[in-house]
């Protein structure tokens, strides 16, 4: 898998292109939590797009982009990054992690139990 890496900019800007779908600059700018000037926005876009992770297609004067990498496939790679760096490449110790945050409801606790259980009897077959 290709390490994908992403500025906090960058993943807000890719937040919005995966929740709206495609969006020219100013669909974009309106969506973002805190307000950044237009040619921020649009220089984020041009560097996403430099990257790959973003294409375009023009509409009328104006683009409309479109992200190119499912938001799924960053997660994999941020996860992967996390996992090398900070846990030695260990996932029992990454979740040994997550699971020791008391924040964590007793709900979310027995869904993370349950997509364990469901990994262990798939690989059991």
């Amino acid at each position: 898998m290709t390490e994908l890496a992403f500025t906090d900019r960058e993943l807000d800007v890719m937040g919005v292109l995966w929740e709206r779908g495609p969006s020219t600059v100013a669909e974009v700018r309106e969506r973002l939590a805190d307000p950044l000037a237009y040619t921020t926005v649009l220089t984020i876009l041009r560097t996403l797009e430099d990257k790959g992770h973003v294409g375009h297609a023009e509409e009328g004067r104006a683009y409309r982009y479109h992200a190119r990498v499912e938001r799924s496939e960053a997660q994999r790679s941020a996860i992967s990054r996390v996992k090398r760096k900070l846990f030695s490449g260990s996932a029992e110790l990454l979740m040994s992690q997550l699971v020791s945050d008391r924040g964590l409801s007793s709900a979310e606790l027995e869904r993370i139990r349950s997509l364990l259980e469901d990994r262990i009897e798939g690989d059991e077959e």
